[in-house]
């Protein structure tokens, strides 16, 4: 008998979204998603029923996945990745032409796009990335997801099991994909189990949050399609979210672009590229959306990407 496949066939990406590896790397790994990993020329991806990997070929974009997930992939990927909008008159339409720093942020990521990511994962990612950078955000996460996350996929075997009594979670095989526990898993984990993830303080947050929303049927799906300024209200009831977190979560999570969030790269951009040296975050906040009109977060992801890449170097 001929054994399954445990990948699926390459396929290429619809669309004509045809990034450089430098941005590729930016919108998977630039501080939008913390659940990709690259490795052997691909990048690999977990999100809610969902793994993907990415790699390049005779300049094309390709994807494939686990063979029992493919059928989801190929409906999520695209949505996930933004294929579905036309980022190209998006960007067009930021101030670019009277704003000669986003017109050369613009120019040295073409192609940089917003994800679209489960709005509850979203939230869960935002949750530990207080005082963190990203690779300690991403390493809570892989954590939280070895420790209590549901088995997507035994890429052994082709195995989706349905419940989480399947082999050690303390020491995972490597070929078993797992995506994060659910809001409604976390309301039953104890908070000492998430501070063993490295969660320090924001267990805390992560373990009051989760009691939040399981008391509340259907809030985080009421929530992700609320108006921006409602949407936002409601996370900033949350233990631990302050205002960039609600602009994380809502910029990408729910793709809505009107959020414009502020981190030291965005304070740093802002004050040295716009004169708002010493500025606090919430009026650097509203002078984004003002400048930057209702596609801010577009701007904001392009300014975030510059001030990583170059102005480190600054002194």
């Amino acid at each position: 008998m001929t054994a399954k496949p445990t990948w699926s066939d390459w396929r290429s990406l619809p669309g004509n979204w045809l990034p450089s590896p430098d941005v590729l790397a930016e919108t998977l790994d630039g501080g939008q998603s913390f659940r990709w990993q690259q490795g052997d020329g691909l990048w690999t991806g977990t999100w809610t029923g969902c793994v993907a990997q990415l790699r390049f070929k005779d300049r094309t974009l390709e994807w494939r996945a686990p063979a029992p997930l493919c059928a989801a992939v190929a409906t999520d990927l695209p949505r996930y990745l933004g294929l579905d909008r036309d980022w190209a008159a998006l960007t067009d339409s930021l101030p670019w032409r009277s704003d000669a720093h986003l017109a050369q942020c613009l120019a040295a990521f073409p192609g940089l796009r917003i994800l679209r990511q489960p709005f509850g994962e979203t939230l869960l990612g935002f949750l530990c990335s207080a005082t963190k950078q990203i690779v300690q955000i991403k390493q809570m996460c892989a954590l939280l997801a070895e420790r209590h996350g549901l088995p997507l996929v035994d890429c052994r075997s082709g195995f989706t099991p349905q419940s989480k009594a399947v082999e050690s979670r303390d020491k995972p095989a490597p070929t078993v994909f797992r995506q994060l526990p659910t809001w409604a898993q976390l309301a039953t984990i104890p908070e000492a189990d998430l501070r063993a993830c490295l969660l320090g303080f924001r267990a805390r947050y992560i373990h009051d949050t989760a009691r939040f929303i399981a008391a509340r049927p259907g809030w985080l799906e009421e929530t992700e399609h609320l108006p921006f300024a409602e949407a936002k209200a409601r996370l900033l009831e949350l233990p631990g979210v302050g205002e960039k977190v609600a602009d994380c979560v809502l910029l990408f999570g729910a793709g809505k672009l009107e959020a414009f969030p502020v981190d030291t790269w965005v304070l740093k951009s802002l004050a040295r590229r716009y004169g708002l040296t010493g500025w606090k975050p919430a009026p650097v906040a509203h002078f984004g959306r003002t400048h930057f009109g209702p596609l801010a977060g577009l701007a904001q992801q392009y300014l975030f990407a510059w001030e990583r890449r170059h102005g480190a170097a600054e002194v």
